[in-house]
């Protein structure tokens, strides 16, 4: 490497105007400059990565056990006719249907204890409950706020469109 006596004198002379350390190729303010630019940069590319990455409806939904609603009419049957005798208070075929629904699984919206009742669906071929359910809540069992379809036993649910 071969040090020119000139560059030596002005890289001082310019250390000196600048308060910095001879020797240095950038000044201080250069410095911070590039380093603020950098950490704008890492920002942006994080701010970037977190709404790339950030759950769609469907798939917070999904995380929680709340598939995709689904109509009334494309469930099986029995589930419709399970549907009817909620609306019209029974009678209901299992002495079990009715029961408060204790959403132990958090798949649903918390509501208070009592919100949530559960109801059969009976599943042909199976000589116990099975694991098809209709869970509603609201104040009137009758007169549910909203009403949801699991094949599962609370695994996952959908809502239940009309």
């Amino acid at each position: 490497m071969v040090i020119i006596e000139k560059d030596v004198v002005k890289n001082v002379n310019a250390a000196t105007v600048n308060g910095t350390r001879a020797g240095t190729t950038a000044n201080a303010s250069s410095r911070r400059k590039s380093v603020a630019g950098s950490l704008l940069a890492l920002m942006l590319t994080a701010a970037v990565s977190i709404v790339a990455l950030a759950p769609t409806e469907s798939l917070a939904r999904q995380a929680s056990g709340l598939g995709e609603p689904v109509a009334l009419s494309t469930l099986p049957p029995e589930a419709q006719k399970t549907e009817q005798l909620i609306h019209s208070g029974g009678p209901f075929p299992y002495s079990r249907d009715g029961v408060v629904f204790g959403n132990r699984e958090k798949r649903l919206e918390r509501e208070p204890r009592g919100y949530y009742h559960e109801y059969t669906v009976p599943t042909p071929g199976v000589r116990n409950r099975g694991a098809r359910r209709i869970i509603c809540g609201g104040d009137k069992p009758t007169e549910p706020d909203a009403c949801f379809y699991t094949e599962d036993h609370y695994s996952s649910f959908h809502r239940i469109l009309k």
